[in-house]
C-alpha cells in the first residue's frame, strides 16, 4: 500500500467516524439516517452528470451493494438504539477486517501476506479490546452486541462487493455517484410513508447537522473505493478501522460544549 494510498485510508477513517458520531447525536436515529441517505442521494445525483458511466459488469455489484447498505442502515440505527457508542461502534467496525479478509481470499483470490495477516489481526483486537474495556462492571447487552455483529457483517459484505464493483467500473467516482444515489432512496422513502405531510417539519430542526453527516459519508466512502482500486481489500479494511482504537481521538460537534470521544 503506497504513502498516498494510506493517507487517503486514514483521512476516510475519521471522516467516516465523524458522520457516525453525527448520526449518534441525533436522538431519532430514524431522522438522523434519512438526512444522511437522503443527502448522500442528492450528492451523488449532482455528481452523476459530471463523472463516468460505471462499465455494465459494475452493475450487478452496484445493485447488491445497495441494497446491503439498507440493511446497514437498518442494523446501524438499532445498535445506536440498543448500545452505548462506545461499545457499538468498535464491535461492529471491529468485526468487519476479519470477514474481509476471509471473503476477499474466496471473491478476490487476494490472501494477505504474514506481515498483513498480523496487522489486521491486531487491528481486530484493539477494536475487541475498546468494547470490552467499555464492558468492564456492567452486564452486557447481548441484544445490542448482536446488533452490532450483524452490522459488522454487513460491513464487511459491502465492502468486498464495493471492492470488486468499483473494480469494475472504471471509474472510482462514477461509481459513488451511483451508489450513493441508489442506496440513499429507501430510508428517505420509508421515512417520508412513515410521517406523511410532516416530513420536511420533523427533518428541520437537525437537516444542517445532518446534511454534514451526508457529505462526510459521501467523501469517507469515494476515499476508501479509490483505495480498493489501487491496494488489497482487507488490508485497506483493517486500516479504515483504526480510528476508533483506544479511544484516541475525539470529534468536537458545534451542537455540544464537551468533545464526544468515540470508544
Amino acid at each position: 500500500m503506497t504513502p498516498l494510498v494510506t493517507t487517503a485510508v486514514l483521512i476516510a477513517a475519521v471522516t467516516h467516524a465523524g458522520w457516525n458520531a453525527i448520526a449518534h447525536r441525533i436522538s431519532d436515529k430514524l431522522v438522523g439516517f434519512t438526512l444522511i441517505a437522503g443527502g448522500g442521494m442528492l450528492i451523488g445525483l449532482v455528481m452523476v452528470p459530471f463523472v463516468p458511466f460505471p462499465a455494465s459488469g459494475a452493475w450487478p455489484y452496484l445493485i447488491a451493494s445497495a441494497v446491503i447498505h439498507v440493511v446497514y442502515y437498518v442494523l446501524l440505527m438499532r445498535s445506536f438504539r440498543l448500545g452505548d457508542f462506545g461499545q457499538a461502534y468498535p464491535i461492529a467496525r471491529g468485526t468487519a477486517p476479519l470477514v474481509v479478509t476471509a471473503l476477499a481470499a474466496v471473491f478476490a483470490h487476494e490472501v494477505p501476506d504474514g506481515w498483513a495477516a498480523s496487522g489486521i489481526a491486531l487491528s481486530c483486537a484493539g477494536l475487541t479490546g475498546v468494547a470490552l474495556w467499555g464492558l468492564r462492571g456492567r452486564r452486557p447487552n447481548w441484544a445490542a452486541i448482536g446488533a452490532a455483529l450483524a452490522t459488522g457483517l454487513s460491513i464487511a459484505a459491502y465492502t468486498v462487493v464495493d471492492g470488486l464493483g468499483v473494480r469494475a467500473s472504471g471509474s472510482s467516482l462514477g461509481y459513488i455517484a451511483w451508489l450513493m444515489a441508489i442506496e440513499g432512496v429507501v430510508v428517505p422513502a420509508y421515512a417520508a410513508y412513515r410521517w406523511r405531510g410532516e416530513l420536511f417539519s420533523v427533518l428541520r430542526p437537525f437537516a444542517a447537522v445532518g446534511l454534514l453527516g451526508a457529505a462526510l459519508s459521501v467523501a469517507a466512502y469515494g476515499m476508501v473505493l479509490w483505495a480498493q482500486t489501487r491496494a488489497e481489500l482487507a488490508p485497506i479494511a483493517a486500516l479504515r478501522e483504526s480510528s476508533v482504537k483506544s479511544g484516541s481521538y475525539s470529534i468536537t460537534c458545534p451542537w455540544q460544549t464537551a468533545p464526544l470521544r468515540l470508544g
